[in-house]
């Protein structure tokens, strides 16, 4: 049998389009798996460091490969892994374009890649590696935005006993990638949980376990939620999307509620990223994005509430990340409690479809993931 190789779809250079090209097959550390990748999935991230990463991911060299969502076999093991052998099915997290981080060794956009044994899962047979693939920054960011003590700090409940009424989250956005996540893993949790979504995806977000879910480009939407609420006791506030997170002062001032959880910056860098030239485009996008950010960081603090953007690889540097893909994940996973969301929309096969993908992300897409099989 001949050894295996590896190709990628790599960013040759800042801004540069997306090339196949081959790379040296990935060595395992002692606490990584390397994975025959099956599926991939695409996150705004992705684009944004491809657009504007010149300026926001200036300690990732090129050339990098891109990529957070994995899903495929094991095919080697590090010394130390224990809870996976040759041949299981997996998905797990790639943090490889972190600073300090390998992109080259732990980019998920390409056909062999190294995962952290404390970020992958196994994949139960119900579930193919396409919908798979959908979670791994999803579920991630959800997780520490919900249980990381400098966020939310929930607890999780036990499910053997009774459930009883601890409180609220609100969920601002329930129908992107990571709000569909952050409303299953409060659920599962054992919290209410309250959120907005566009109409055609309202039933959508409470089949996930929202009660109680109000238009978010409704004027009435922060009374629907804070009807909604009824009086119960509001932990806290995760928002997603560009005008959220003032919806969601708004809902925390009115319902004491202290502490939110931000997840989107208040400008989109979508049209920047698509731009043949950051400079000058990116000074009047960036002067918008601090004058919009103080203005929220002043309005939260004259309201009492403490607020903080999420980072979802973060997970990988504390005991969350063992705790959720170890132990949290497996178990909601295998028995239902947690369903792989949103919706796969593959886009293509193989790593020559990978820009296209990255493309499609950057126009936007509603309760569905940009996802590409290889």
């Amino acid at each position: 049998m001949t050894d295996p190789q590896n190709t990628a779809a790599l960013m040759r250079a800042p801004r540069a389009r997306l090339t196949v090209e081959r790379m040296p097959m990935p060595e395992p550390a002692a606490d990584e798996v390397i994975v025959r990748v099956r599926a991939v999935a695409v996150n705004p991230v992705d684009w944004v460091i491809q657009g504007t990463g010149a300026v926001t991911y200036r300690w990732l060299p090129a050339p990098a490969v891109l990529g957070s969502d994995v899903a495929g076999e094991v095919v080697a093991v590090g010394s130390q892994v224990t809870r996976f052998h040759v041949g299981d099915r997996v998905v797990g997290l790639a943090t490889g374009t972190d600073k300090g981080r390998d992109s080259r060794h732990e980019g998920a956009f390409q056909h062999y890649t190294a995962l952290l044994e404390r970020l992958t899962a196994p994949i139960p047979d119900a579930i193919s590696d396409a919908q798979a693939a959908v979670l791994p920054l999803g579920v991630s960011t959800a997780a520490c935005a919900l249980f990381q003590p400098q966020h939310l700090g929930l607890a999780v409940h036990d499910p053997a006993e009774p459930r009883t009424a601890r409180g609220v989250v609100v969920i601002w956005g329930g129908s992107t990638s990571v709000g569909m996540n952050a409303i299953q893993l409060a659920r599962a949790a054992g919290y209410d949980v309250v959120g907005t979504a566009s109409p055609r995806n309202a039933n959508l977000v409470r089949s996930l376990g929202a009660d109680v879910v109000a238009d978010h480009g409704s004027s009435t939407a922060v009374d629907d939620l804070v009807a909604g609420i009824g009086g119960r006791p509001v932990l806290g506030a995760v928002a997603f999307g560009e005008t959220s997170a003032a919806p969601c002062i708004e809902v925390l001032r009115r319902t004491g509620g202290s502490v939110l959880v931000m997840a989107s910056t208040p400008v989109s860098l979508a049209d920047l990223a698509g731009r043949r030239r950051l400079f000058p485009a990116m000074v009047p996008v960036f002067t918008r994005l601090g004058l919009r950010m103080v203005a929220l960081m002043l309005r939260a603090r004259w309201a009492g509430i403490r607020a903080g953007f999420v980072w979802g690889t973060s997970l990988r540097d504390d005991g969350l990340g063992d705790r959720l893909w170890g132990g949290l994940l497996p178990q909601w996973l295998a028995d239902g409690t947690v369903r792989p969301s949103p919706e796969p929309l593959v886009t293509g096969h193989g790593l020559e479809a990978m820009q296209d993908a990255l493309d499609r992300q950057r126009a936007g897409v509603s309760a569905q993931k940009v996802v590409v099989t290889l």
